[in-house]
């Protein structure tokens, strides 16, 4: 796997535009660029799993925070490598103890650091945070939707200039909220979306319809949403790559489990 020099200094490719956030629609198009390669979306095959209720049997997650647990489903299947490396790092214990350390507007909330400002720590596991990113068209950014933040990429010369690259993703994860979805932005968003069932489940769900298909999708919030909401709406400073929470949240742990109805 091509390391990259700059890797030290990570970018997250997660941009909100506050008070007046733009919806790129990327889901729009037939096929859409995946690292060096396409995904292609087709609206005959596609299934849209997380609106779907966990399963006995499923792996999820059990997250414990300052402000309360969330649990979520995860997507072994389509996001095989981004959850192997969620699952052995939890397990671990790595998360136990790190920073919720972006809270975004109410959109989203950035957790699994180490440091309080996001940055990963000396020594870290490089490899950890080299996982190739991985798309599929059954997984989107809805409301609860949990991502594997993006680290860093390797281009060519030739893709500085005319675009593509590999991305790869890492040890700290992204928990989507929302954008608002008022009239206007409904409008905007079944105007351009050659698929209606995907943006009447953006509309109707919520999520972040901007980072489709830019994120590895990890997991689906099925229980604690409203810890959702609180993350992404905290009082923060922003120190010019985050907005960084005044009061420390924690994550004080992250259990891996299987679903049961019981539970």
């Amino acid at each position: 796997m091509k390391k990259n020099k700059g890797l030290a200094k990570f970018f997250i490719v997660l941009t909100i535009i506050t008070g007046a956030l733009t919806v790129f629609l990327l889901y729009a198009r037939t096929q859409q660029t995946e690292n060096n390669n396409y995904i292609e979306i087709n609206s005959d095959t596609m299934k849209l799993i997380q609106l779907e209720p966990p399963k006995d049997g499923d792996t999820i997650a059990i997250v414990d925070t300052s402000l309360g647990e969330f649990r979520f489903v995860l997507y072994p299947e389509q996001s095989p490598n981004a959850v192997k490396n969620f699952t052995e790092l939890a397990e671990m214990g790595y998360y136990d103890g790190t920073y919720v350390f972006n809270s975004d507007s109410g959109a989203y909330s950035a957790a699994g650091s180490k440091l309080k400002n996001g940055e990963m720590p000396e020594g870290y596991d490089v490899e950890r945070e080299l996982v190739q990113r991985e798309l599929h068209q059954d997984l989107w950014p809805f409301k609860g939707a949990i991502c594997s933040m993006n680290t860093t990429v390797d281009r060519s010369f030739k893709e500085k200039l005319f675009g593509g690259g590999t991305y790869y993703n890492g040890s700290r994860f992204a928990i989507i909220n929302t954008i608002e979805f008022d009239e206007e932005t409904k409008k905007q968003l079944m105007d351009a979306s050659d698929n209606k069932t995907l943006g009447e489940a953006f509309a109707e769900n919520g999520g972040i319809p901007n980072f489709s298909q830019q994120l590895t999708v990890i997991g689906q919030t099925y229980e604690g949403l409203d810890v959702v909401e609180a993350l992404a709406s905290l009082d923060a400073e922003n120190n010019g790559i985050y907005k960084i929470p005044k009061e420390d949240i924690m994550i004080n742990s992250v259990k891996i489990d299987v679903y049961t109805a019981e539970k």
